[in-house]
Order: C-alpha cells, then sequence, then structure tokens
C-alpha cells in the first residue's frame, strides 16, 4: 500500500511514525463530513486512536466507516500525506495507559494537559482501528 522504497513513501512513513496529530474525517448519517483532530499511533500497517465515548466520530464511524486521516502538510502544498480507511470500534484493544508506544509518544501531551496515563484512558475509553486501504503522498 505504501510504497517505502520512494523517497515520497519514505517520508510518508517517517511522518506517520512522528507526527503527534492528524486530521480524522468521518461522515456523518446525513452525509456531512466532520473533520476533528486526533492523537493516533501507526502500528502494523493500522492506526489506533482513542476517543471520548458518544462523540460524533464513534457514532459516525458506527453508521459510515469510511474515514479519511490527513496530516498537516508543509505549507507551501508539499508533504502531503492522506490516508484513506475503514475504522471500526475495537473493544479487544487495552485501554490507552497500557499500549506502552502510545503512553511514550504522547506522555509531554497528557502532562501537558493535566492527565495521568490512567486519567487519560478514562476520559478516552473508546479505542478506533483505522485499516488503511489507499495512501496518496505528494
Amino acid at each position: 500500500m505504501l510504497d517505502t522504497t520512494t523517497p515520497k513513501g519514505s517520508r510518508a512513513a517517517q511522518r506517520l511514525a512522528e507526527e503527534m496529530v492528524a486530521w480524522l474525517t468521518t461522515v456523518r448519517p446525513d452525509g456531512r463530513p466532520q473533520t476533528s483532530p486526533v492523537w493516533f499511533l501507526y502500528r502494523d500497517g493500522e492506526f489506533l486512536v482513542f476517543s471520548k465515548a458518544g462523540t460524533a466520530r464513534t457514532v459516525n464511524i458506527a453508521a459510515n466507516p469510511r474515514v479519511s486521516l490527513n496530516l498537516d502538510g508543509n505549507g507551501l502544498g508539499g508533504d502531503i500525506v492522506v490516508v484513506e480507511g475503514e475504522a471500526r470500534i475495537d473493544r479487544d484493544v487495552l485501554p490507552a495507559d497500557r499500549v506502552p508506544d502510545y503512553v511514550e509518544k504522547y506522555a509531554g501531551f497528557i502532562a501537558r494537559n493535566g492527565w495521568t496515563p490512567e486519567s487519560f484512558a478514562a476520559d478516552y475509553p473508546i479505542p478506533i482501528r483505522i485499516r488503511p486501504t489507499r495512501f496518496r503522498v505528494w
């Protein structure tokens, strides 16, 4: 899917590993797109996002699993990464505070927001997995 043998694909893979915030677009039942910033972990070919319960994104995903996840560009129309995929609520995922890679990646953000890993996991208990179906990079 993501051809990491090309310079753009390699750069996209690096950004997916290092970027802290992505823009997740879900589709409301009435067909309107809804975009929100999310923290994410990209591992083993899938994205993991944690959400508050009862949010529009979880309702939207239950009705329509098609999503788009985008990273900010470089401000000059380049370094763009767009991922189209299918999302699902995955109740088999451990809570955020028990996912070491997630806690390590977001430790600073969690602390700056006045949370502990445990309180973050309590506030964002809904695990969302996103399986990419298409990558677009330029």
